[in-house]
This record gives structure tokens, C-alpha cells and sequence, in this order.
């Protein structure tokens, strides 16, 4: 049984030019994906990358349709789906009166632990900063500890949403490198991004989205031999990007 489900996924929002109007955000979502995977949604902005993770996170109704994690109905069982999971967000705010050590401290409380935040620190290479607030923290720190503070209740499926948007490479690489560690000890990885290399680096699977729905899935390799073999001007096989821009029609740089 896979350890994340979703069958049929629907959201909609108000339409902000047109009063009393709705669109889909996300229209007829299924997805499998297995323990121990990690799995990546790619598509371009409002695709409904984002709104899908929410619905399977439990941090936004599910309009019609279900998703499941590890058996548990994320509408039915929203406790114990969110013991079960660990999200980081694209943004994060916290309490900047507070050192490191003393935030991740108040998340084990939250969760009735009693762990060691140094211990946690470590594991994702900020031990030297445990004393240091959020705001004194790098791009990369900032997202590191994010992933830290999803970490607290040793989640068995842990969804990222565009960890590294904004990271210069050598923060990218590192958080990269945290990622497949993690994954190398059991965890199953959810993430969403906007970046071809991230992807095909990182994902076991994916899906890509446009316009609410999921237009092609697959491992990286199986979709650049069928969507991308011999792009034009170019000497090898084409890449991800080019399987995003064919399927999409969308320049990521727009």
C-alpha cells in the first residue's frame, strides 16, 4: 500500500476578478507514492503544486476527493496524520527572541518530547549556530533549520515545499545533500520545485502539474526519453527542462 494516497483531489478559490466565480486550483489530483521515495511536484506558478501539498498535509480542507498517509484518512484522521508527518513551508516565522536551541525546544514540548535540540542541530549542520536567533541566520541556515523544525516529531513522510527557491549553489548542494540523507534513513520525501537539475538530482518520481492537473508522471529519465530525446540544437538528449517546456509551454525564467 503506498504511504501517500490521493485519489480525485479537488480545490477551488474564489475568482479574485470575477465576484461569486471559483477555479479549480487543483482539478482531479491522483497520486501513489511509495515508502521511502522521494517523489517531486513540478509545475509553474499557481499549477497547483502547493495547494496539493496543503490538501495532503491536512492544512486546507479537501474539497471533493481523498489522500491518505500510511492508511489514515487526512480528512477523518487529521491528529494522527499530523504525528505522522513533517512540513516545512516556503516561508517560516518564529519567535526571534529566542535562540535556536530554545525554538526546537519548544517544538519537542509541543509534541510532549523531551529530545536533545543540539542532537537535531547537528544533523542538519547548524550545531555552531544554536545560540544565534533566526534572523541572524543565512538563506541556506534559515532553510536548514526550517527542515530542522520538521523534523522534531521524527516524521515518517516529510513534504518540503520549494526548499531551495532562492539559495545560492554551494546552499543548495548542502541542503540537497541533507535531503538524501534523510531519505538514505527511511524517510519519504514530498517536495515541490521549480528547478530542473533539483529535481532530476533528487526524485526517485515526479509529477508535472499545469493548470490544476497532474499532465505527465514518472521517473526523470522515463520522461526525457519520451518528451524530450532529441532536443533541437543540442548535441545529447534533452533534460528536464525541456520536458517541462514541452509539456508546459511555460519559460521558467518568466
Amino acid at each position: 500500500m503506498p504511504i501517500v494516497q490521493a485519489t480525485n483531489l479537488h480545490k477551488r478559490y474564489p475568482r479574485p476578478d470575477r465576484k461569486g466565480e471559483f477555479f479549480n486550483a487543483v482539478d482531479g489530483v491522483s497520486l501513489e507514492i511509495a515508502e521511502g521515495e522521494i517523489f517531486g511536484l513540478l509545475g509553474p506558478n499557481g499549477a497547483g503544486k502547493t495547494s496539493t501539498l496543503e490538501m495532503l498535509e491536512g492544512l486546507t480542507d479537501i474539497d471533493a476527493g481523498s489522500a491518505s498517509i500510511a492508511g489514515h484518512d487526512v480528512s477523518r484522521a487529521p491528529y494522527q496524520v499530523k504525528q505522522l508527518i513533517g512540513v516545512q513551508l516556503q516561508a517560516n516565522d518564529y519567535f526571534d527572541r529566542l535562540s535556536l536551541c530554545e525554538l526546537l525546544s519548544l517544538f519537542y514540548g509541543l509534541y510532549g518530547r523531551r529530545d536533545d535540540p543540539l542532537a537535531l542541530l547537528e544533523r542538519v549542520n547548524l550545531a555552531d549556530k544554536a545560540a544565534a536567533r533566526p534572523s541572524r541566520l543565512s538563506g541556506g541556515q534559515k532553510q536548514r533549520f526550517s527542515i530542522a523544525c520538521a523534523l522534531v516529531n521524527t516524521p515518517v513522510v516529510l513534504f518540503l515545499d520549494e526548499p531551495t527557491t532562492g539559495l545560492d549553489p554551494q546552499a543548495k548542494r548542502r541542503l540537497w545533500a541533507l535531503v538524501r540523507e534523510l531519505n538514505q534513513g527511511g524517510m519519504t520525501i514530498v517536495l515541490t520545485t521549480h528547478n530542473m537539475e533539483e529535481a532530476e538530482f533528487l526524485c526517485d518520481r515526479l509529477a508535472i502539474m499545469d493548470q490544476g492537473r497532474i499532465i505527465a508522471a514518472g521517473t526523470p529519465q522515463a520522461l526525457i526519453e519520451r518528451y524530450a530525446p532529441e532536443p533541437p540544437a543540442r548535441p545529447l538528449h534533452g533534460n528536464l527542462e525541456d520536458v517541462f517546456l514541452r509539456l508546459t509551454g511555460h519559460d521558467l525564467r518568466k
